[in-house]
C-alpha cells in the first residue's frame, strides 16, 4: 500500500482534490487543503495553477511531514478522506441504426481492418468522409451496431456539430459528453479541458470501446479526443478529409444506380417502384446516389406525377434538390414554420418556441414539426426536439429571405429570442428564488408562479435549452438588444452555480461584458456582467482573468453608486482569494465588502438584503480565518452566521456553516466538538439530496472517530 506521506501519494492527493472541484464537497476539500498546506509549511502557499506548481507544493509538504510526526498524522488524516478519482462505470450504446442499409461493403471492410489492427501504441482511428447526405453517419453507426460484440465495455457517440466553425463544439464540451456517457456524474467532471482529457484517457485505458465522433469540423477539434488505449477504436465522421489527422481514410461516395434502386425498393416496396418505372431514371439522376435524397423521394413514388413536376435545382447538390422538391409540396403554414426556424443555428427546438415564433397554436406547431420530420426536412432528436441538416437549413434560410423578406425574418428571430428570454427568466427565478436579477422582465415576472414544479425541474429545463439560450444571446447582440443580452446572461446563473456548465456558458458571458462595455459602460449592469463572467472564470481556474473581470465589476458598480453590487463584486474577489489559498487577502476583501454595505441606510435600495448579506460575509470571514489558523476567531464568525441561517430556516446554508464549524474544530484538534456539528449538518441535508456534501460529512465523521479511537 502506498505510504500516504510519500511524495507520490501527496502529489496524487493534491491532484485529485484539484480536479474534484466540480461540486461543493470538492471545493471544501480544496480550501481545506490550502489551510493545511499553510500550517504544514509554516507560511502562505499560493494554490497551484498547473502541474509544475502542484508538484512544487507537494515537494514542500513532503519535506515538512517526513520530519514531523504530528504534521504527518495531520496530512494522513486529510488524505484518508480526500476525494479520489471520479468513477465512470457506465456501458453506453450507440443510437439505433437505420432499418434499410444498402451496399457500403468496401468502407465497412476498411473499418473492420483498422478495428482489428494489432495494438502497437498507435491510436486506432478511421476517418469516414463524404458530402452531406451521402450516408457517412449512417455507415459509422450501422457498422458500430453490427459489431457491438467487439466492444463489450461500450460504444459512445458525440455529434461534434462541425457544420461550421461557429457551431462546432469545443474540446471541453465534447469531453463532458464523453465522460457522462461513460458513467461519470455531472458534478464530478473537472472544469478544465486538460483535466477532462486526463480523466477520459484514464477511464478508457482498459476498456474495449468504440468512439464515434460525428460531424467533425477539423483535425484540431478531433485530436484532443484521441487515445492510444489498446482497446479503443475511434471513428471520425466528416464531410471531407481533415488535413493533419492521422487516420485511415474511409471515403464514401454515391450509391450506384443498382444500389439506389434497391434502397428505393426497400423503402417504397416493389409494386410502387414498378408503377413509377417511367419516372425512375429522372429520380435516380436527380438523387445522384444520395441516400438522403432517395429517402426524401421514396414516399412520393406512389404518385409519379409529383416526381415529374419536381424541379432540378441548377448547380445544386442532391440534398438541396431534394429539399426544394419536398418544400414545394408543403402546406403554406408548414412551409412558413420550415422557413422561420432556420434563421439562426438553433441546436434543437421544440413546439412551444415554434408556436411563438410563427404565431400559431402549439398543437399546430406539433403537427407541422411532425410533418417536416416525416418528409426528411427536419430530424427528430432523442429529446423529442427537432433540428436541421446544415444543407437543408441553408435551403430554408434562402427561401425565408426570398419569400418573407428581411423585415419579417428579423421580426421572427426577435420573437424567438423573446420566447427564450421569457422561458429563461421564469426558470431562473424558480431555480434560485432567493437570488436577485436586474431587468424589466425580472421585475415583471418576480411574482409569477411559472410552469416549474420545483427548483430542480427549473434547473433541468435550463440545462435542456442551454445551447439555444447561448444562441439567443448571440442573436440579441447581433440585433442590438442589450437588455435581452443582460437578462439572458443573468438567467444562466443557475447553470453556473449548480450545474457546472462553465465552459459552454463562457462565450455567452463574454458577449454580455462586450455588450455592456459598448452600450452601458460604468453602469450597474456592466458590473453585473463582469461579475458573472468572473465567477465562471474562477470555476475554470482562469484566475488572472477572473481577477481582472472582478476589478472591472467593482469599478462599474462603484461608478454607478450601486452599493449592493459593489459589495458583491468585492466579496467575489474574496472568494477568488480563498480558492487561491490567499487567506489574508480574502479576509481583507470580506472586511471591505462589509464596510461598503455599511453605506446602505434605512429605505435605501438593498436594505432588505443586508441581514443575509452580512451573514454570508461572516461565514466567509470565518473560512478565511480558518485558513489562517486563527481558529477561535473563525468559530466566532461562523457561529454568528449560523445563528442567522438557523433563524431564517435556510437549511442548506445552515448545513454549509455547520460543516465549516466542524472542520474548524477538527483542525484545532477538537474532535468532540466537531462530531455533533457534523451530525446536525447531516440531518439538515437529508431532505436536500446533497449527495456529495453528505459524503464529505461522512469523511469528516470518520476523521473524528479515528482521532478519538471510537468505532468506525
Amino acid at each position: 500500500m502506498l505510504d500516504p506521506i510519500s511524495l507520490t501519494a501527496i502529489t496524487a492527493v493534491l491532484g485529485a482534490v484539484g480536479t474534484g472541484m466540480a461540486n461543493e464537497a470538492g471545493k471544501w476539500a480544496w480550501e481545506s487543503a490550502g489551510g493545511l498546506v499553510r500550517r504544514i509549511v509554516g507560511q502562505e502557499v499560493t494554490a497551484p495553477a498547473g502541474r509544475a506548481q502542484l508538484e512544487a507544493v507537494a515537494e514542500r509538504v513532503h519535506e515538512a511531514v517526513r520530519t514531523d510526526p504530528a504534521l504527518a498524522r495531520a496530512w494522513a488524516a486529510f488524505a484518508r478522506t480526500a476525494p479520489g478519482p471520479a468513477r465512470a462505470d457506465g456501458i453506453p450504446a450507440l443510437p439505433p441504426s437505420i432499418r434499410f442499409f444498402t451496399d457500403r461493403q468496401g468502407p465497412m471492410r476498411l473499418l473492420e481492418k483498422e478495428a482489428l489492427r494489432k495494438a502497437d501504441g498507435r491510436p486506432r482511428v478511421a476517418l469516414v468522409h463524404g458530402p452531406e447526405g451521402i450516408g457517412t453517419s449512417a455507415l459509422a453507426v450501422h457498422w458500430g451496431c453490427r459489431e457491438a460484440a467487439r466492444f463489450p465495455e461500450g460504444q459512445v457517440y458525440v455529434d461534434l456539430r462541425g457544420a461550421s466553425a461557429g457551431t462546432a463544439l469545443d474540446t471541453a464540451t465534447v469531453l463532458r459528453s464523453l465522460l457522462v456517457q461513460l458513467g461519470m456524474r455531472q458534478d464530478e467532471i473537472p472544469q478544465s479541458a486538460a483535466e477532462r482529457r486526463e480523466d477520459f484517457r484514464r477511464c478508457v485505458m482498459d476498456r474495449r470501446l468504440l468512439v464515434v465522433l460525428d460531424h467533425a469540423h477539423s483535425s484540431a477539434q478531433v485530436q484532443p479526443l484521441l487515445t492510444a488505449a489498446p482497446g479503443v477504436f475511434t471513428v471520425v465522421v466528416a464531410r471531407r478529409p481533415l488535413p493533419g489527422l492521422d487516420a485511415v481514410p474511409v471515403p464514401v461516395g454515391p450509391l450506384s444506380d443498382k444500389d439506389a434502386r434497391r434502397l428505393l425498393t426497400d423503402l417504397a416496396g416493389r409494386p410502387v417502384l414498378d408503377a413509377a418505372r417511367a419516372v425512375l431514371p429522372r429520380v435516380l439522376e436527380r438523387c445522384a446516389g444520395s441516400p438522403y435524397a432517395l429517402r426524401a423521394a421514396a414516399p412520393r413514388l406512389s404518385e409519379p406525377h409529383r416526381l415529374e413536376e419536381a424541379p432540378t435545382v441548377s448547380g445544386s447538390d442532391p440534398v438541396r434538390t431534394a429539399a426544394e422538391g419536398v418544400y414545394r409540396e408543403l402546406e403554406p403554414a408548414v412551409a412558413r414554420v420550415y422557413r422561420l426556424m432556420s434563421l439562426r443555428e438553433w441546436p434543437a427546438f421544440g413546439a412551444a418556441v415554434v408556436a411563438h415564433t410563427a404565431g400559431i397554436p402549439e398543437a399546430e406547431a406539433v403537427r407541422s414539426l411532425g410533418e417536416l420530420a416525416d418528409r426528411q426536412l427536419l430530424e427528430r432528436t432523442d429529446t423529442d426536439r427537432y433540428r436541421y441538416r446544415p444543407a437543408v437549413r441553408g435551403h430554408a434560410e434562402e427561401a425565408a429571405f426570398r419569400e418573407d423578406g428581411i423585415a419579417a425574418c428579423a421580426a421572427a428571430t426577435t420573437g424567438t429570442v423573446r420566447w427564450y428570454l421569457r422561458f429563461a427568466v421564469l426558470a431562473r427565478l424558480a431555480a434560485l428564488p432567493q437570488s436577485w436579477g436586474i431587468g424589466p422582465l425580472y421585475d415583471e415576472l418576480a411574482q409569477s408562479p411559472g410552469p416549474f414544479g420545483n427548483a430542480g425541474e427549473a434547473l433541468a429545463a435550463l440545462r435542456a435549452e442551454l445551447g439555444n439560450l447561448v444562441q439567443a444571446v448571440y442573436a440579441a447582440e447581433e440585433f442590438g438588444q442589450p437588455d435581452s443580452v443582460y437578462q439572458l446572461c443573468q438567467a444562466l446563473w443557475p447553470l453556473q452555480l449548480k450545474a457546472g456548465h462553465h465552459d459552454e456558458l463562457l462565450p455567452a458571458l463574454r458577449a454580455g461584458t462586450r455588450v455592456a462595455d459598448a452600450h452601458h459602460p460604468g453602469s450597474r449592469m456592466a458590473g453585473r456582467m463582469h461579475s458573472l463572467l468572473a465567477l465562471d472564470l474562477i470555476e475554470l481556474r482562469r484566475w488572472e482573468e477572473a481577477e481582472s473581470e472582478l476589478t472591472a465589476a467593482a469599478r462599474a458598480e462603484e461608478l454607478s453608486e450601486h452599493l449592493r453590487g459593489h459589495a458583491s463584486a468585492v466579496e467575489s474577489l474574496g472568494l477568488l482569494r480563498l480558492r487561491q489559498w490567499r487567506f489574508q487577502e480574502a479576509y481583507e476583501c470580506f472586511d471591505r465588502a462589509f464596510a461598503i454595505l455599511g453605506g446602505i441606510g434605512p429605505g435605501d435600495e438593498g436594505e432588505r438584503d443586508l441581514p443575509r448579506a452580512h451573514a454570508l460575509l461572516e461565514r466567509h470571514r470565518g473560512r478565511a480565518l480558518r485558513g489562517l489558523g486563527r481558529f477561535p476567531e473563525a468559530r466566532e464568525r461562523l457561529e454568528t452566521a449560523l445563528r442567522f441561517f438557523r433563524a431564517s430556516a435556510e437549511s442548506y446554508n445552515t448545513a454549509r456553516t455547520l460543516t465549516d464549524l466542524a472542520e474548524t474544530r477538527l483542525d484545532a484538534g477538537d474532535t468532540g466538538g466537531a462530531l455533533p456539528l457534523i451530525d446536525e449538518a447531516t440531518a439538515a441535508l437529508d431532505q436536500e439530496k446533497a449527495a456529495y456534501h453528505l459524503a464529505h460529512l461522512r469523511g469528516l465523521r470518520e476523521r473524528c472517530l479515528s482521532a478519538s479511537g471510537g468505532p468506525e
